[in-house]
């Protein structure tokens, strides 16, 4: 199997590369803004760009789309921004797609709920209450409905291994190893199923390898508040000098509207997948 990472060097996309790399898969990813080993060069707004990745030429059998404008707060602001680098980008990964004769698999969001009634299921009714949200819906269901056998993961407040270290988990470790004060101002009514980059990784190669294909949920075995996960993490820093101060999401008046319960019920994996064993915080913190 030959895949093309889009946007290889965040988080998702590093860890998909190295795992499928590590499961004997031909795998290239690209970045944009930030270089990292082993990744080229590509600019999903520009396919013509004349430093760009000959993507074509490497004739992927799948390519997987991981970039977008992921700032939710920014986004409000930052409409045509938003739309660009979500919803164009993707409808050029899926005319890349529709050159390549590939497979597709769209990297999605719980944010494609209004958070009233989660954690979802896939089939649970969509609401995007966001400018981020909204265009991550219509990128999902643009690659659904253009790209034979697309494949969509939808994932959630995800943490991992990455060479930035900007995810939530990852930027309080490296603040308590710094031994750094933390001043944690954060929402106790805003819950959802943090997860795993690993994990990610690991359950789109078996759906790939299966050639599985429509909407999967994917999230790990901790459902929690934003407080909580920060908590998880400091009692694994005894010395940690820190102020939590926990405030409802009304207090916090973030520019755009967030899901409060959002995250997932994986059922739907876990009937096709059994035996496929996710993470919490707690193991991840262990290594």
């Amino acid at each position: 199997m030959k895949v093309f990472i889009v946007g290889a060097s965040g988080l998702v996309g590093s860890n998909c590369m190295q795992h499928f790399a590590a499961q004997g898969w031909e795998v290239k990813g690209s970045y944009f803004s930030y270089a990292t080993e082993g990744t080229v060069f590509y600019n999903t707004l520009e396919p013509n760009h004349a430093d760009n990745f000959d993507i074509i030429g490497w004739k992927p059998d799948v390519l997987v789309h991981c970039g977008a404008l992921t700032h939710v707060d920014y986004c409000e602001a930052n409409v045509e921004e938003s739309y660009q680098k979500t919803v164009q980008s993707t409808i050029n990964i899926i005319a890349l797609a529709q050159q390549c004769k590939a497979r597709l698999v769209y990297i999605s969001t719980d944010y494609v709920f209004d958070g009233k009634d989660g954690p979802y299921s896939e089939d649970a009714p969509l609401n995007p209450l966001s400018v981020y949200a909204r265009h991550k819906l219509e990128a999902e269901q643009l690659a659904l409905a253009q790209v034979a056998n697309t494949l969509v993961l939808r994932v959630t407040n995800i943490y991992g291994n990455e060479d930035r270290g900007k995810n939530f988990v990852s930027r309080i470790v490296q603040q308590c190893k710094e031994e750094q004060k933390l001043t944690l101002k954060l929402p106790y009514d805003q819950f959802a199923s943090p997860t795993n980059a690993m994990d990610i990784a690991r359950a789109m190669f078996a759906l790939l390898r299966d050639g599985k294909s429509g909407i999967y949920h994917i999230g790990g075995t901790d459902y929690m508040n934003r407080v909580a996960l920060a908590l998880r993490v400091l009692q694994y820093f005894p010395n940690a000098v820190y102020d939590l101060i926990p405030l409802s999401t009304a207090e916090l008046n973030q520019p755009a509207a967030r899901p409060l319960l959002g995250g997932f019920v994986t059922a739907k994996f876990s009937k096709e997948y059994p035996d496929f064993l996710f993470s919490n915080i707690d193991d991840f913190l262990k290594q």
